[in-house]
């Protein structure tokens, strides 16, 4: 690598914290929970599949860790897992529109959480059961406040076709809450 520890460090790197034990460990200490718990809401508080982003987001992030770094390496991190979780949404939509379509659309055994009202759990229920890139559409636009321009970029889509998805999105969690009352 070019340049001393310092200097990778001021320019934030990845690379400069990998290389210091003691900054690897602040840095992941720091990111771990915050991406975790970024990613298990965002895919229906299922903990498995949570995880399983969660662990390919640190490997992208030491993969790309001569990139420069964003002010904040544990918001660059949660960056990452952003598109880490629109990678999966892309890769379960190419599945529901093959063969295992039906297998994807297999009811989920329901968790409910501690001080979870009814209405809550449907609502989770409902975003669970959309399409994967409805689903992602309304995660990312709803729960990121992410612009309908960025979700199409993440996305691969339109604006329009966005803007479509999250229309049908917001129809049908409304149709399953109406269900609910």
């Amino acid at each position: 690598m070019d340049g001393s520890l310092a200097e990778r460090r001021a320019r934030g790197a990845l690379d400069a914290i990998v290389g210091d034990e003691a900054a690897f460990r602040d840095w992941y200490d720091a990111a771990l929970p915050q991406v975790y718990r970024y990613l298990f809401h965002r895919c229906g508080r299922d903990r498995e599949l949570a995880e399983e982003l969660t662990q390919q987001t640190f490997v992208d992030a030491l993969r790309s860790r001569t990139r420069p770094l964003a002010e904040d390496p544990v918001a660059w991190t949660i960056g990452i897992a952003r598109h880490r979780l629109a990678d999966h949404f892309r890769t379960l939509e190419r599945r529901e529109r093959g063969y295992l379509r039906l297998l994807a659309q297999a009811p989920q055994p329901r968790v409910t959480w501690a001080g979870e009202t009814d209405a809550e759990g449907a609502l989770v229920d409902a975003l669970r059961g959309l399409p994967a890139m409805q689903r992602a559409a309304v995660t990312l636009r709803y729960l990121d406040d992410l612009p309908v321009r960025d979700i199409a970029a993440l996305l691969g889509r339109s604006e329009g076709a966005v803007e479509s998805l999250l229309s049908r999105g917001r129809d049908a969690l409304r149709q399953a809450a109406g269900d609910h009352r």
